[in-house]
């Protein structure tokens, strides 16, 4: 297979894989929508907003925006990225402490643990520098835990913040803050933005922007070759790589320069597309603010 995908770079002109599974932020692309949910990320930060709540649909580019911005973050910002973070509230504070490259010991109690996590965003508030926590798959955290990180903020004290919260997850995220139980979790939330997929002009222009990236000379998927893709895939980032890059791969064994309606569905008719059936969501945001980008 990687010997095929070699081939149909250079059967299509491309110094690259358009179409890869996994986050690029070189092939970032730009639409309104993402455009709008980036600028939420960095109002967050320059605000120094308690939490910053950014929701997606499974594959929307989530993760791509958050590894654009990290890029992007200035020097007086301590960050702790922490993935999939799940367990106890001891667990969830060892999490915490690993990401921010403290030591962790074996035998330490919750009351030790606090209070190590307490001194170092004391210690990196004199040094002139903020702590950023960013929570990625947040939507896996417990209510309970949810509930720990408000806690957290309320080292904060005054006008000074120690501590800033970023959480980024799926649609049920914004299902969990909105309980009753999260009520002050909520009401700490400043900043906020649900990232929908993908409407059909903007996916053509998804296509022909990752083609672009890759060294495409011209457009390579026909207008109803990239309708199709947005009918089998709702608009979902992550599918339209998937279908994607599979379209090039039959339209380079049959011999074609270009991804037609055909194409597309032949990789249908196949069964080769295991993502097909998804239903995007199209639910309000839990708030929506807007802001230029950038």
């Amino acid at each position: 297979m990687n010997h095929a995908i070699n081939i149909y770079l250079d059967h299509f002109g491309l110094h690259q894989r358009p179409f890869s599974l996994v986050p690029d932020p070189d092939f970032i692309f730009w639409s309104p929508a993402h455009e709008r949910a980036y600028a939420m990320f960095e109002y967050g930060i320059v605000t120094r907003a308690p939490i910053t709540l950014i929701t997606g649909e499974v594959g929307a580019g989530k993760t791509t925006l958050l590894h654009h911005l990290l890029k992007s973050l200035g020097e007086d910002l301590q960050v702790g990225l922490i993935s999939n973070a799940h367990g106890t509230r001891d667990e969830l504070l060892r999490w915490v402490l690993q990401a921010l490259d403290q030591p962790i010991p074996a035998d330490a109690d919750y009351v030790v643990l606090f209070g190590q996590f307490e001194q170092f965003l004391i210690s990196k508030y004199g040094e002139g520098r903020r702590v950023v926590l960013i929570f990625d798959e947040a939507q896996n955290l417990s209510r309970e835990s949810l509930e720990e990180l408000r806690m957290f903020t309320n080292i904060n004290s005054n006008k000074d913040e120690l501590l800033q919260l970023v959480l980024v997850g799926q649609p049920e995220l914004r299902d969990k803050v909105r309980h009753p139980d999260l009520t002050q979790f909520a009401q700490r939330v400043a900043s906020s933005f649900h990232l929908p997929a993908l409407d059909a002009g903007t996916v053509r222009d998804y296509i022909d922007h990752r083609l672009e990236v890759a060294g495409a000379a011209a457009p390579i998927f026909t207008p109803a070759a990239s309708d199709m893709v947005y009918s089998e895939t709702r608009g979902v980032p992550r599918l339209i790589n998937q279908l994607c890059d599979l379209s090039l791969l039959y339209a380079y064994t049959a011999d074609e320069q270009k991804v037609t309606a055909t194409t597309v569905q032949q990789v249908l008719n196949d069964g080769v597309f295991f993502g097909g059936g998804v239903v995007a969501d199209t639910s309000e945001p839990l708030v929506l603010q807007s802001k230029n980008s950038k």
